[in-house]
């Protein structure tokens, strides 16, 4: 999803995509560890989205809008 994106989102939208990232997180995490996971790129492609989501909901949350 392109930052673009992201920012046209309302706060509770971003937050309820940030609880089903997390969840979805945890889920890969876990494939990870019991070696169920083919492509291990696809948890760090997830964290740095969750990392992107995180940024741009606390900087609505803040009120700054300073990335765009």
């Amino acid at each position: 999803m392109k930052t673009s994106e992201i920012r046209a989102l309302s706060i509770d939208e971003l937050k309820v995509k940030v609880n089903d990232m997390r969840k979805e997180l945890f889920n890969l995490k876990l494939k990870m560890k019991t070696a169920q996971l083919a492509d291990y790129r696809s948890y760090r492609f997830m964290k740095r989205d969750l990392a992107r989501h995180l940024t741009i909901l606390a900087e609505k949350e803040r009120g700054t809008n300073a990335k765009q």
